[in-house]
């Protein structure tokens, strides 16, 4: 029987482009879902995101019971779990992006404005740009992905940044720790690269 996998809708606009790409990579049972119950019963959970973390964490937070049936899955549970752009970044304790406000603190950091060290790297942080492992994880490679965004994750532990990338300085393109593992880049846009990351995390078992 084909693993359930749960695509949480809370109104991303990337949602339909990362439920295309998983289908693409080999997923067989996607849902794309809104209901807490679904999540709570799904064996991997995806979050993808794009705008501002301010937004994205209000309407997340906004479904009743929707953060409390992932944190049990997830973190309770251990179901592997993808965060996609600013899915990813609402795994660490706080975004500033339109004031402070807090995330789901999975993983320890801040999410803060790019600051390039050089005046010729523009914000957003936008294009194909290379991804470098920072430690071995058996979802990630050495490639190109495609990034679109303006704020990125500071890491408070070093050792739970999977991944960099340079625009003026180096950026956490991934973080990770036991079963969650989070990207800034957008795998539904990096074709072969992205496509090969979801196939991996479709086998996954953490």
């Amino acid at each position: 029987m084909p693993e359930a996998l749960a695509l949480i809708d809370y109104g991303a606009g990337n949602l339909r482009s990362v439920e295309n790409a998983l289908r693409a990579a080999g997923a067989a049972d996607v849902t794309v879902t809104a209901d807490p119950d679904k999540v709570a019963r799904a064996d991997r959970i995806v979050l993808p995101g794009v705008g501002a973390f301010a937004a994205c964490m209000g309407a997340l937070a906004a479904i009743p019971g929707m953060v409390d049936a992932m944190t049990a899955r997830v973190i309770g549970a251990g179901a592997p779990f993808l965060g996609v752009c600013v899915g990813m970044q609402l795994l660490a304790d706080a975004g500033e992006e339109f004031g402070t406000t807090p995330g789901l603190s999975w993983i320890g950091g801040t999410v803060r404005r790019i600051t390039p060290d050089e005046a010729q790297a523009r914000v957003p942080h936008m294009g194909w740009n290379d991804v470098v492992p920072a430690r071995p994880h058996p979802l990630i490679a050495g490639g190109e992905a495609y990034f679109l965004h303006s704020f990125a994750f500071d890491a408070a532990d070093p050792a739970q940044i999977a991944a960099t990338t340079t625009h003026g300085g180096p950026i956490t393109a991934a973080v990770a720790r036991d079963n969650l593992i989070g990207v800034q880049f957008h795998p539904e846009k990096s074709q072969a690269y992205g496509l090969a990351l979801l196939a991996r995390f479709l086998d996954w078992r953490p």
